[in-house]
């Protein structure tokens, strides 16, 4: 398995999600953040504001590319034309880096539209690393993958999340985008200790956090994006951001979108605690 020779170099600093209640506020105000996220199929098109307004935001600002219909999974390979146009809108912005998630959506004709769990197992493993490898040739880049939110375990998982995502990066070379809120929820859902996970990540190879809010579903918490970030979330992105090194972090909210200040103020949130963590590691 080929290795890319490019790599991904780190980058510290604190941002946002680009979503479009808050488009006119990127183009006429300086809003107080290091580097905005897009959702990358929101702008995988031929024209259009939406391709206006990031055309616009990169111009100021650093850019991460974060997709959620890659399916990296699927036994059946990555789509070709969906690689074309990523490729086209990653050689359009020159992102920071291009995302995606450990998870899979599509087989064949059918598309669930949903970020669906994988087995934790060796035959699992050795198909998504087989597509990354075609995708990271494609894109002539690494790839960055997020650990996903799950609701439920395999009976014929063969070794943990971390242990499967730490060889995922060690076969691959590609890196890591942690969601911290995902450790949370699947952790909860699924009986693992979030504290475990963490010390099995591969630090040196995460690029990007993610911090979000869920919310209580029937005996299940669920990965919602609509809430502010809750203490339990805090508490981890405290105990693993000082073994980072540079990595950029963010506040994601995909519904209940608030007023951008709302956001800019957990933010903030963010770079304290990383702050206070930082100055007592040292």
């Amino acid at each position: 398995m080929s290795v890319p020779e490019e790599t991904i170099a780190p980058f510290h600093g604190f941002g946002l999600g680009l979503r479009i209640p808050h488009f006119q506020n990127y183009l006429t105000e300086s809003v107080p953040v290091d580097f905005v996220e897009i959702i990358s199929e929101n702008f995988m098109v031929a024209g259009g504001r939406p391709l206006h307004v990031l055309d616009e935001v990169r111009e100021r600002w650093p850019v991460a590319m974060h997709g959620v219909s890659m399916s990296i999974g699927s036994a059946d390979g990555v789509r070709s034309d969906y690689l074309e146009r990523l490729k086209a809108l990653a050689d359009r912005v020159r992102p920071l880096w291009v995302s995606d998630h450990l998870s899979w959506s599509r087989v064949g004709e059918v598309n669930s539209h949903d970020l669906l769990p994988l087995p934790f197992t060796e035959e699992a493993l050795d198909t998504v690393c087989a597509n990354i490898e075609h995708v990271q040739n494609v894109l002539e880049r690494p790839l960055v993958l997020e650990n996903p939110s799950t609701y439920l375990t395999f009976a014929d998982d063969q070794m943990t999340e971390w242990a499967f995502l730490a060889e995922m990066t060690k076969r691959t070379g590609c890196y890591l985008l942690l969601d911290v809120n995902n450790i949370y929820v699947s952790g909860t859902n699924n009986g693992f200790d979030p504290y475990d996970y963490l010390a099995g990540v591969p630090a040196e190879r995460v690029r990007q956090i993610h911090l979000a809010g869920h919310s209580q579903g029937r005996g299940r918490l669920i990965d919602t994006h609509d809430e502010p970030v809750p203490d339990p979330v805090w508490d981890l992105f405290a105990r693993i951001y000082p073994g980072l090194g540079p990595v950029a972090a963010m506040i994601e909210r995909d519904d209940n979108i608030p007023p951008l200040q709302d956001l800019l103020d957990e933010l903030d949130i963010a770079r304290r605690i990383a702050g206070d963590v930082t100055a007592a590691a040292a």
